[in-house]
Protein backbone atom coordinates (compact mmCIF):
# COMPACT_ATOMS: atom_id res chain seq x y z
CA UNK A 1 0.00 0.00 0.00
CA UNK A 2 0.66 3.59 -0.32
CA UNK A 3 2.23 5.81 2.89
CA UNK A 4 3.30 8.74 4.33
CA UNK A 5 6.01 7.99 6.26
CA UNK A 6 8.31 9.99 8.82
CA UNK A 7 12.18 9.22 7.78
CA UNK A 8 13.74 12.14 10.26
CA UNK A 9 13.40 15.67 11.19
CA UNK A 10 11.22 17.75 9.03
CA UNK A 11 11.49 14.87 6.19
CA UNK A 12 8.76 12.59 4.71
CA UNK A 13 8.69 9.76 1.87
CA UNK A 14 5.98 8.79 -0.15
CA UNK A 15 6.11 5.17 -1.19
CA UNK A 16 5.32 1.80 -0.35
CA UNK A 17 4.58 0.19 2.69
CA UNK A 18 3.49 -3.05 3.90
CA UNK A 19 -0.75 -4.07 3.90
CA UNK A 20 -1.26 -4.00 7.83
CA UNK A 21 -2.59 -7.40 9.19
CA UNK A 22 -5.27 -7.80 11.70
CA UNK A 23 -5.23 -8.81 15.28
CA UNK A 24 -8.12 -10.68 17.17
CA UNK A 25 -10.86 -8.22 17.34
CA UNK A 26 -9.53 -6.02 14.47
CA UNK A 27 -10.98 -4.96 11.21
CA UNK A 28 -8.76 -3.24 8.37
CA UNK A 29 -10.33 0.15 7.56
CA UNK A 30 -9.74 1.79 4.29
CA UNK A 31 -8.49 5.52 4.80
CA UNK A 32 -10.14 7.68 3.04
CA UNK A 33 -9.08 11.07 5.24
CA UNK A 34 -6.76 11.41 8.05
CA UNK A 35 -5.69 14.86 9.21
CA UNK A 36 -2.84 16.52 10.36
CA UNK A 37 -2.89 16.71 14.38
CA UNK A 38 -0.11 19.12 16.05
CA UNK A 39 1.32 15.52 17.58
CA UNK A 40 2.22 15.03 13.93
CA UNK A 41 3.80 18.11 13.80
CA UNK A 42 6.06 17.74 16.93
CA UNK A 43 7.30 13.91 15.48
CA UNK A 44 8.04 15.92 12.86
CA UNK A 45 10.22 18.57 13.84
CA UNK A 46 12.05 15.31 15.80
CA UNK A 47 10.58 16.81 19.26
CA UNK A 48 8.79 13.63 20.37
CA UNK A 49 10.25 10.96 21.31
CA UNK A 50 7.45 8.52 21.19
CA UNK A 51 7.64 8.57 17.93
CA UNK A 52 11.16 7.60 16.45
CA UNK A 53 11.32 7.18 12.60
CA UNK A 54 10.98 5.72 10.60
CA UNK A 55 7.13 5.88 11.34
CA UNK A 56 3.85 6.24 9.37
CA UNK A 57 2.00 8.89 11.61
CA UNK A 58 -1.24 10.29 11.23
CA UNK A 59 -4.03 9.06 13.89
CA UNK A 60 -7.50 11.94 12.64
CA UNK A 61 -8.96 9.18 10.45
CA UNK A 62 -12.39 7.87 8.80
CA UNK A 63 -13.26 5.64 5.73
CA UNK A 64 -14.84 2.36 4.99
CA UNK A 65 -14.27 -1.01 6.79
CA UNK A 66 -12.38 -3.29 3.89
CA UNK A 67 -11.97 -6.54 6.02
CA UNK A 68 -13.93 -7.98 9.13
CA UNK A 69 -17.19 -7.43 10.35
CA UNK A 70 -19.13 -4.84 8.90
CA UNK A 71 -16.91 -4.93 5.86
CA UNK A 72 -18.45 -1.58 3.62
CA UNK A 73 -19.45 0.39 6.75
CA UNK A 74 -18.29 4.16 6.67
CA UNK A 75 -16.19 4.89 9.95
CA UNK A 76 -14.63 7.31 11.79
CA UNK A 77 -11.84 6.14 13.76
CA UNK A 78 -11.25 6.54 17.21
CA UNK A 79 -7.18 5.86 17.80
CA UNK A 80 -6.94 5.35 21.15
CA UNK A 81 -6.98 1.72 21.99
CA UNK A 82 -7.02 0.46 25.28
CA UNK A 83 -7.43 -2.63 27.11
CA UNK A 84 -10.92 -2.58 28.96
CA UNK A 85 -10.23 -4.41 31.71
CA UNK A 86 -7.96 -2.24 33.77
CA UNK A 87 -9.37 0.05 36.66
CA UNK A 88 -9.66 3.13 34.88
CA UNK A 89 -10.85 1.51 31.67
CA UNK A 90 -13.91 -0.03 33.80
CA UNK A 91 -14.28 3.14 35.79
CA UNK A 92 -14.88 4.94 32.23
CA UNK A 93 -11.72 6.50 31.94
CA UNK A 94 -10.15 4.53 29.25
CA UNK A 95 -7.63 7.92 28.05
CA UNK A 96 -5.82 7.00 31.28
CA UNK A 97 -5.64 3.01 30.60
CA UNK A 98 -1.46 2.34 31.11
CA UNK A 99 -1.61 -0.03 28.17
CA UNK A 100 -3.19 2.19 26.29
CA UNK A 101 -1.72 2.47 22.40
CA UNK A 102 -2.71 5.23 19.60
CA UNK A 103 -2.06 5.17 16.09
CA UNK A 104 1.26 6.85 15.22
CA UNK A 105 2.94 5.03 18.02
CA UNK A 106 4.86 2.20 18.42
CA UNK A 107 3.84 -0.42 18.01
CA UNK A 108 0.87 0.68 15.88
CA UNK A 109 1.21 2.42 12.58
CA UNK A 110 -0.34 5.34 12.20
CA UNK A 111 -2.97 6.59 9.01
CA UNK A 112 -1.20 8.16 6.75
CA UNK A 113 -1.85 5.58 4.81
CA UNK A 114 -4.43 3.13 2.20
CA UNK A 115 -4.91 0.90 5.44
CA UNK A 116 -5.01 0.94 8.92
CA UNK A 117 -5.82 -2.22 11.36
CA UNK A 118 -8.05 -1.03 14.60
CA UNK A 119 -10.17 -3.11 16.83
CA UNK A 120 -13.94 -2.37 16.18
CA UNK A 121 -14.98 -1.25 18.89
CA UNK A 122 -13.07 2.03 18.22
CA UNK A 123 -15.41 2.44 15.63
CA UNK A 124 -18.47 4.61 14.77
CA UNK A 125 -20.79 4.72 11.92
CA UNK A 126 -20.84 7.34 9.47
CA UNK A 127 -24.58 8.35 8.13
CA UNK A 128 -24.78 8.29 4.84
CA UNK A 129 -24.67 11.95 3.40
CA UNK A 130 -22.39 12.93 5.98
CA UNK A 131 -18.70 13.66 4.51
CA UNK A 132 -15.73 11.52 5.34
CA UNK A 133 -13.55 14.14 5.41
CA UNK A 134 -15.61 16.08 8.06
CA UNK A 135 -15.90 12.65 10.06
CA UNK A 136 -11.85 12.67 9.91
CA UNK A 137 -12.53 15.92 12.54
CA UNK A 138 -13.89 13.89 15.29
CA UNK A 139 -10.97 13.12 17.16
CA UNK A 140 -9.57 16.47 17.36
CA UNK A 141 -13.24 18.19 18.48
CA UNK A 142 -13.26 14.89 21.27
CA UNK A 143 -9.85 16.17 22.61
CA UNK A 144 -11.82 19.76 22.62
CA UNK A 145 -14.73 18.46 23.97
CA UNK A 146 -13.76 16.45 27.08
CA UNK A 147 -11.50 19.55 27.48
CA UNK A 148 -14.78 21.45 28.11
CA UNK A 149 -16.88 18.46 30.13
CA UNK A 150 -13.51 19.01 32.30
CA UNK A 151 -13.61 22.68 32.76
CA UNK A 152 -17.87 22.51 33.31
CA UNK A 153 -17.74 20.31 35.90
CA UNK A 154 -14.72 21.84 37.96
CA UNK A 155 -16.41 25.55 37.38
CA UNK A 156 -18.37 27.53 40.22
CA UNK A 157 -19.95 28.89 37.21
CA UNK A 158 -21.94 27.24 35.24
CA UNK A 159 -20.80 27.06 31.12
CA UNK A 160 -24.44 28.84 30.32
CA UNK A 161 -23.18 32.24 32.47
CA UNK A 162 -19.74 31.73 32.41
CA UNK A 163 -17.47 34.16 30.28
CA UNK A 164 -14.46 31.48 28.49
CA UNK A 165 -11.34 32.27 27.00
CA UNK A 166 -9.43 29.98 24.26
CA UNK A 167 -5.99 30.37 23.48
CA UNK A 168 -4.65 29.21 20.23
CA UNK A 169 -6.80 29.18 17.12
CA UNK A 170 -5.93 25.92 15.91
CA UNK A 171 -8.48 22.82 15.62
CA UNK A 172 -7.89 22.30 19.42
CA UNK A 173 -8.67 25.63 19.99
CA UNK A 174 -11.50 26.24 17.21
CA UNK A 175 -13.03 22.54 18.78
CA UNK A 176 -13.08 24.46 22.45
CA UNK A 177 -15.09 27.34 21.06
CA UNK A 178 -17.34 25.47 19.18
CA UNK A 179 -17.40 22.73 21.87
CA UNK A 180 -18.47 25.89 24.83
CA UNK A 181 -20.95 27.14 22.44
CA UNK A 182 -22.33 23.71 22.12
CA UNK A 183 -22.06 23.49 26.31
CA UNK A 184 -24.53 26.69 26.21
CA UNK A 185 -21.76 29.26 26.90
CA UNK A 186 -22.09 32.47 24.76
CA UNK A 187 -19.57 35.11 25.60
CA UNK A 188 -16.37 33.21 23.99
CA UNK A 189 -12.92 34.82 23.18
CA UNK A 190 -10.06 32.88 20.87
CA UNK A 191 -7.00 34.61 21.36
CA UNK A 192 -5.07 33.84 17.99
CA UNK A 193 -1.57 35.20 17.00
CA UNK A 194 -1.77 34.30 13.38
CA UNK A 195 -3.42 37.04 11.68
CA UNK A 196 -4.64 34.59 8.45
CA UNK A 197 -6.89 32.44 10.59
CA UNK A 198 -8.64 35.10 12.58
CA UNK A 199 -11.30 35.77 9.58
CA UNK A 200 -11.52 31.56 10.03
CA UNK A 201 -12.54 31.80 13.76
CA UNK A 202 -14.93 34.87 13.17
CA UNK A 203 -16.50 32.48 10.33
CA UNK A 204 -16.68 29.24 12.80
CA UNK A 205 -18.95 31.14 14.96
CA UNK A 206 -20.23 33.93 17.30
CA UNK A 207 -16.83 34.39 18.99
CA UNK A 208 -14.68 37.29 19.61
CA UNK A 209 -11.43 36.83 18.23
CA UNK A 210 -8.74 38.79 19.32
CA UNK A 211 -4.52 38.81 18.79
CA UNK A 212 -4.22 39.52 22.41
CA UNK A 213 -5.61 39.64 25.90
CA UNK A 214 -6.40 43.05 27.03
CA UNK A 215 -4.94 43.66 30.55
CA UNK A 216 -7.59 43.31 33.21
CA UNK A 217 -9.71 41.43 31.30
CA UNK A 218 -10.77 38.01 33.39
CA UNK A 219 -12.74 34.76 32.44
CA UNK A 220 -14.63 32.08 34.45
CA UNK A 221 -12.78 29.46 32.05
CA UNK A 222 -9.72 29.42 30.17
CA UNK A 223 -8.61 26.74 27.87
CA UNK A 224 -4.98 26.16 26.51
CA UNK A 225 -5.35 24.94 23.43
CA UNK A 226 -1.23 25.82 23.08
CA UNK A 227 0.32 24.48 25.82
CA UNK A 228 3.26 26.80 25.58
CA UNK A 229 5.19 28.88 28.39
CA UNK A 230 3.59 31.96 27.16
CA UNK A 231 -0.05 30.61 26.43
CA UNK A 232 0.22 29.48 30.33
CA UNK A 233 1.59 32.85 30.96
CA UNK A 234 -1.77 33.87 29.56
CA UNK A 235 -3.97 31.56 30.84
CA UNK A 236 -3.30 32.10 34.51
CA UNK A 237 -2.78 35.90 34.61
CA UNK A 238 -6.48 36.13 32.53
CA UNK A 239 -8.31 33.32 34.77
CA UNK A 240 -10.80 35.04 37.15
CA UNK A 241 -10.32 34.37 40.71
CA UNK A 242 -11.63 30.47 41.82
CA UNK A 243 -12.19 29.88 37.95
CA UNK A 244 -10.77 27.04 35.94
CA UNK A 245 -7.76 26.39 33.52
CA UNK A 246 -7.90 23.97 31.08
CA UNK A 247 -4.30 22.57 29.52
CA UNK A 248 -4.72 20.96 26.70
CA UNK A 249 -1.41 21.78 24.42
CA UNK A 250 1.53 19.99 24.53
CA UNK A 251 3.88 22.99 22.74
CA UNK A 252 6.17 22.34 26.28
CA UNK A 253 6.71 20.77 29.43
CA UNK A 254 7.55 23.50 32.02
CA UNK A 255 7.10 27.60 32.67
CA UNK A 256 4.69 29.99 32.55
CA UNK A 257 2.52 29.65 35.48
CA UNK A 258 2.19 31.91 38.31
CA UNK A 259 1.72 28.93 40.61
CA UNK A 260 1.30 32.03 43.49
CA UNK A 261 -1.74 33.81 41.89
CA UNK A 262 -3.01 30.24 40.89
CA UNK A 263 -2.46 29.01 44.69
CA UNK A 264 -4.23 32.68 46.30
CA UNK A 265 -6.90 32.96 44.10
CA UNK A 266 -7.65 29.64 43.79
CA UNK A 267 -7.80 28.68 40.38
CA UNK A 268 -8.37 25.40 39.22
CA UNK A 269 -5.75 23.87 37.39
CA UNK A 270 -6.58 21.08 35.28
CA UNK A 271 -4.88 18.76 32.85
CA UNK A 272 -6.53 17.02 29.58
CA UNK A 273 -5.62 14.22 28.03
CA UNK A 274 -7.47 12.95 25.02
CA UNK A 275 -10.98 11.70 25.61
CA UNK A 276 -12.78 8.95 26.80
CA UNK A 277 -14.96 6.53 24.44
CA UNK A 278 -18.26 8.46 25.88
CA UNK A 279 -16.48 11.75 24.99
CA UNK A 280 -15.75 10.16 21.54
CA UNK A 281 -19.47 9.23 20.92
CA UNK A 282 -20.82 12.16 22.53
CA UNK A 283 -18.51 14.29 20.39
CA UNK A 284 -19.54 12.54 16.85
CA UNK A 285 -23.73 12.67 17.89
CA UNK A 286 -22.91 16.81 18.52
CA UNK A 287 -20.97 17.11 14.76
CA UNK A 288 -23.60 14.82 13.14
CA UNK A 289 -25.98 17.11 14.84
CA UNK A 290 -25.00 20.48 13.71
CA UNK A 291 -24.14 21.25 17.04
CA UNK A 292 -20.52 21.95 16.58
CA UNK A 293 -21.04 24.24 13.10
CA UNK A 294 -20.61 23.24 9.36
CA UNK A 295 -17.27 21.84 9.91
CA UNK A 296 -15.74 23.78 6.76
CA UNK A 297 -12.60 24.80 8.45
CA UNK A 298 -9.66 22.40 6.95
CA UNK A 299 -8.16 21.90 3.47
CA UNK A 300 -7.87 18.86 1.76
CA UNK A 301 -5.22 17.94 0.03
CA UNK A 302 -3.94 14.64 -1.55
CA UNK A 303 -1.63 12.37 0.60
CA UNK A 304 0.91 12.27 -2.04
CA UNK A 305 1.17 16.30 -1.28
CA UNK A 306 1.46 15.81 2.23
CA UNK A 307 5.41 16.58 2.69
CA UNK A 308 4.42 19.97 1.26
CA UNK A 309 1.10 20.44 3.90
CA UNK A 310 3.74 19.52 6.78
CA UNK A 311 5.84 22.58 5.27
CA UNK A 312 2.83 24.72 5.13
CA UNK A 313 2.03 24.35 8.34
CA UNK A 314 5.66 24.95 9.46
CA UNK A 315 5.59 27.99 7.46
CA UNK A 316 2.37 29.15 9.21
CA UNK A 317 1.09 30.38 5.95
CA UNK A 318 -1.80 28.00 6.28
CA UNK A 319 -5.08 29.87 7.05
CA UNK A 320 -7.55 27.35 7.94
CA UNK A 321 -6.95 25.58 11.44
CA UNK A 322 -6.35 22.27 9.85
CA UNK A 323 -5.32 20.30 6.91
CA UNK A 324 -7.11 16.90 5.69
CA UNK A 325 -5.07 14.42 3.57
CA UNK A 326 -6.74 11.77 1.96
CA UNK A 327 -4.85 8.29 0.38
CA UNK A 328 -6.94 8.44 -2.60
CA UNK A 329 -6.12 11.76 -4.12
Amino acid sequence: MKALIYTGPETLAFGEAADPRPGNDEVVVGVDAVGICGSDMHAYLGHDERRPAPLTLGHEAAGVILEGPGEGRRVTVNPLVTCMACPACLSGRTNLCPDRQILSMPPRQGAFAERIVIPERNLLTVPEGFALDKAALCEPLACSWHAVKLAAASSFVPPAAASALVIGGGPIGIGAALSLAAFGAGKIAIVEPNALRRPVLEAAGDFSVVASVEAGAFFDIVVDAYGGEASRAVASEAVRPGGVVVHVGLASASGGVNVRRVTLQEVSFLGSYCYTMTDFAETFAAMVAGRLGPLDWFDARPLAEGGAAFADIRAGCNALPKIILRPAG
